[in-house]
């Protein structure tokens, strides 16, 4: 009997042994889903790493980033991925995530940008996007947006709950400073709705419910990569346009640290950077032998990427939620 338990432990302490550790990753929907980078990301990590990767989507960045905070240590997040410069400042603060010690300064990205806790993996614009076959002649700036037909409706997202949604608000405020409440008010009678986030958005202006939704200047890579329909559009506006810097982080609690680090690392490989621009749709921050694809080159080019330093956003973002929210009470 002694001898039968002690083979049963052996054998369980085996097994146990050649389990292959796993690493949970929390993003937001569109990263996670089928067609998202999320499955080609994991193929190829594991295939390197000898690991699995679960990657544990979530309807917004911000929403996984609320959902570590109510686990807190006991979460079951090794890394998460998706939040940008606008909100790491913030998730930074709570104390859960740990440094990287990463060298990013030879990063391909059109601002310099360095944290000691979260990684760039990609970037994008934020921009309206159309369907030129119903809009012949799309708004060149916010003031022309908001002189657009009374029955001009756009989908945009919830700040309080969307990294695009936030964008915006910032790039209205750094565009109108003092006076962004005003614009809000005049701009609210084009507004359909506001989602909780991006896919919802999306997905209401492809059932043809709004004539422009907030998203980015990539977004058409999609539908011509993908579709092959070359009739959606980016508005470019004179204003420039807010920079979307995509990153990610390791947490503290993470039992997988050095795994995760390897992962963050691993976001800087050629094999990231070359599925991101037709699976995210987006700029990654590595440059690649392949080079971008050629559809890239015909896509809106800003004249300049507005960006806000985190710390001064972490500082101003209740503020400028609490202006906007009050512009548009009705």
């Amino acid at each position: 009997m002694i001898k039968i338990l002690y083979t049963f432990l052996l054998l369980t302490v085996i097994i146990l042994s050649n389990e292959k550790p796993t690493l949970t990753i929390y993003t937001y929907d569109a990263f996670a889903v089928s067609w998202g980078p999320g499955p080609k990301i994991k193929e190829a990590f594991e295939k390197e790493y000898d690991c699995n990767v679960k990657f544990v989507g979530m309807s917004s960045s911000i929403g996984a980033l609320r959902k570590i905070q109510l686990e807190g240590k006991n979460t079951k997040a090794d890394i998460v991925l998706g939040l940008d410069t606008n909100i790491a400042q913030a998730a930074t603060k709570t104390g859960l995530f740990a440094k990287h010690d990463l060298d990013t300064s030879s990063l391909d990205l059109p601002v310099p940008y360095t944290d000691e806790y979260f990684v760039p993996y990609d970037y994008s614009y934020v921009a309206f996007v159309y369907d030129e076959n119903k809009v012949k002649n799309p708004p060149t700036s916010f003031e022309a947006l908001v002189a657009m037909p009374e029955d001009f409706k756009i989908v945009i997202q919830d700040p309080r709950s969307s990294t695009p949604g936030l964008s915006l608000l910032l790039w209205v405020k750094e565009v109108y400073k003092e006076k962004a409440g005003e614009y809000w008010k005049r701009l609210a009678p084009h507004i359909l709705t506001i989602t909780k986030g991006w896919s919802e958005s999306y997905g209401l202006f492809l059932k043809g419910e709004a004539d422009m939704v907030l998203s980015y200047t990539t977004s058409p890579a999609y539908h011509i990569i993908e579709e092959n329909r070359t009739n959606f559009k980016s508005a470019r506006f004179n204003e420039g346009h807010y920079g979307q810097i995509e990153v990610a982080a390791m947490l503290n609690s993470s039992k997988h640290k050095d795994l995760a680090k390897k992962f963050l690392q691993f976001m800087h490989s050629e094999t990231f950077a070359e599925i991101i621009p037709t699976a995210n749709w987006a700029y990654p921050v590595v440059k690649t032998k392949q080079g971008l694809p050629e559809v890239f080159e015909t896509l809106t080019q800003p004249s300049k990427m507005i960006l806000l330093d985190g710390k001064i956003v972490e500082g101003h973002r209740k503020e400028i939620i609490n202006e906007w929210l009050r512009a548009l009470e009705r």
